[in-house]
């Protein structure tokens, strides 16, 4: 049987697929091209991670289709209701990326608060002929210890930034519509660990106040944070989104920062992929990364052999 990992999978990934006597291909088939390769190349599993969109013309015109994957969490490029409707295996890795996408976050905040994303385009241009007058600019840092940090979302990826932030010494406060509650474990390199039980609360009062405010849900109708939303938080709060492109609004967003109202914001995702708004790309209190929330090599080779043994199980029982 074949793979196409359309946008790529890691060698543990590949290795695991051919001991499981598969065939993996990793041709980077452009969108329009996807359905003709597969029935060309009779491809049993098609396995995409944010890039590629299998939507119901793609399913509909390739009946070999027995699974598609998402390296990942999220599946708003994939129409996974109607994929099952006909008969197709449609998988991911929710647990495999958490960690890595939790320490973009403090990426972001550790960058925001000692504002090394402006500073890091500034030195090399006045480094050498403005260094006091850099100096100065970005003197008044601050610290997240002993901040409250509101997480917006308090699945897998949410309660990792919870752990870390504990670890920080900050205050957590959480949100989520489908988890009251969850025990945190926050595990120490000698094996000793803490359990901190987090409850959720009403989303207005973690806007009200968190210092910083994180988010780690899925693709909704309409915007989680916009105007009114940042009008109800604290000054110089900051914002960052690692989740989902489409759940801030980013005029807002520009709007507070230039007012004042937020001091930075970090964001690996934006409304326009892949072709963020100039505002955004050139705002100075603004952080940026290119949607690489999971891109790390350890949450890559977990992907790809998460991915593998969910395949080798699928298609070993239905074939048994």
């Amino acid at each position: 049987m074949k793979v196409l990992a359309n946008d790529g999978i890691s060698k543990s990934g590949i290795d695991a697929l051919h001991k499981g006597g598969f065939e993996v291909l990793t041709t980077k088939v452009a969108q329009e091209q996807v359905a003709n390769y597969i029935n060309t190349h009779d491809i049993s599993v098609l396995l995409v991670r944010s890039a590629t969109k299998v939507r119901k013309d793609i399913i509909d015109a390739c009946p070999g289709l027995k699974i598609i994957g998402r390296g990942g969490v999220g599946m708003d490029n994939i129409d996974v209701e109607y994929a099952r409707s006909k008969g197709i295996h449609v998988i991911n890795t929710p647990a495999s990326s958490s960690e890595s996408v939790a320490e973009l976050v403090f990426a972001h905040l550790f960058t925001g608060v000692r504002f090394l994303h402006d500073s890091n385009r500034n030195m090399p241009l006045e480094g050498d002929s403005n260094f006091e007058g850099l100096k100065k600019a970005y003197a008044n840092g601050i610290e997240l210890r002993g901040k409250t940090l509101g997480i917006i979302g308090f699945g897998r990826i949410g309660q990792a930034v919870a752990k870390m932030a504990l670890g920080l010494g900050m205050k957590v406060i959480a949100s989520d519509k489908f988890v009251g509650k969850a025990d945190v474990r926050v595990d120490f390199y000698n094996g000793q660990f803490i359990n901190v039980e987090i409850e959720t609360e009403p989303i207005d009062d973690v806007f009200k106040h968190a210092d910083f405010i994180t988010l780690h849900v899925p693709s909704q109708d309409g915007y989680v944070i916009s105007k009114n939303e940042i009008e109800s938080m604290k000054n110089d709060v900051a914002i960052i989104n690692c989740a989902r492109g489409g759940v801030i609004d980013e005029v807002a967003l520009v709007e507070g920062l230039e007012s004042g109202k937020i001091l930075f914001a970090g964001l690996d995702v934006f409304e326009n992929e892949p072709t963020p708004e100039i505002q955004i790309l050139m705002h100075p209190k603004i952080s940026l990364t290119p949607h690489i929330g999971a891109a790390t090599l350890e949450a890559q080779d977990r992907i790809g052999t998460e991915l593998a043994e969910q395949i080798i199980s699928i298609l070993k029982t239905s074939h048994s």
